[in-house]
């Protein structure tokens, strides 16, 4: 069974006000156990299992996990890559129709925030959406060449996390530019859990369910079964140009149910008679009249398990703000 690992912020306990350090902790139930562990990047940690296992079997009585202050169970600097349009549902939201090939983008790792830490609207961004996906956090060396199959992927994936791919709608469409609408700080909200797996785990990844709701209202809610090209299929057809170390995150995309929809195919074939300018315009006045897009003020939850609580990778909750 998969071991959920925290990562803190040192700080004080928020029922004892007792200091404590930062570090990796094991959860056990509503408790956590400090790892005995010098690492503090997420690829040390995960080269100190060790350490992990003795604090999952540790007797002690541990700290409330709600008394601590939690920082993504992901380290920074580190390879942020994810796949764009990888999920049936999000592929007919968009428009998309046929085969789609797997298509990759980067993402700076300076995006990469808390589970519980607000979302930073950038003044410029007028349409901000979500995108809750499944993380992959690597746990060895894939290097360029290699080849993946399902009994592969404990080889290499030593986790999962769960992650919100927060996207500036109106930079990605206007400038095609997705690092950039992707990367502000605080559009990877990482966590809480980094789910570290045992082999028998990976036969249960199809049945993980990725749901993300604003303001208690449900948005996306589908399983890894609605996925296009798989995590083995997925590792392999990015090694066949990008090395990835202990510690890199891959985001695996995200299902229907985004604020961001293609427009119906009539109104598509007006607009792609208008010059660039006229057509953006016109899009965006449509898209002003859109409620699902993130204001200030609004709260994001996301969820990331399988039915029979096997895999669980935490609840995010993450405040929408705007840049002061």
């Amino acid at each position: 069974m998969s071991t959920n690992v925290l990562r803190t912020a040192g700080g004080t306990s928020r029922s004892s006000g007792a200091e404590s350090g930062g570090g990796w902790w094991v959860v056990l139930d509503e408790r956590a156990v400090r790892i005995e562990t010098k690492a503090v990047t997420t690829a040390e940690l995960l080269a100190d299992r060790d350490a992990v296992r003795e604090a999952a079997a540790s007797a002690e009585s541990g700290t409330p996990v709600a008394d601590l202050v939690l920082l993504p169970p992901v380290t920074t600097p580190c390879r942020v890559v994810a796949q764009m349009v990888n999920y049936r549902s999000h592929a007919k939201d968009s428009g998309f129709t046929g085969d789609i090939p797997a298509t990759f983008f980067r993402k700076a790792s300076g995006s990469v925030s808390g589970p519980h830490e607000k979302i930073v609207r950038p003044e410029h961004v007028k349409f901000l959406d979500y995108e809750v996906e499944l993380g992959l956090v690597m746990g060895a060396t894939l290097p360029v060449g290699t080849v993946v199959e399902e009994q592969d992927l404990p080889r290499y994936v030593a986790g999962l996390v769960l992650t919100n791919d927060v996207s500036a709608r109106d930079v990605q469409l206007t400038k095609t530019q997705f690092y950039e609408s992707k990367s502000y700080p605080t559009f990877t909200p990482t966590g809480p859990y980094l789910a570290l797996l045992e082999p028998e785990d990976f036969a249960h990844l199809l049945n993980l369910r990725l749901r993300l709701s604003v303001n208690g209202v449900s948005r996306q809610d589908r399983t890894l079964a609605d996925m296009i090209v798989r995590p083995a299929e997925a590792l392999t057809l990015l090694a066949r140009f990008q090395t990835l170390d202990p510690g890199d995150l891959l985001l695996t995309g995200t299902p229907g149910g985004t604020a961001l929809k293609a427009p119906p195919k009539p109104v598509e074939k007006i607009a792609a008679l208008l010059p660039p300018a006229l057509k953006w315009k016109a899009f965006f006045k449509g898209q002003a009249k859109n409620p699902r897009y993130l204001r200030n003020g609004d709260l994001i939850t996301a969820t990331i398990a399988t039915p029979d609580g096997q895999i669980d990778l935490g609840e995010q909750h993450t405040p929408v703000t705007d840049a002061p």
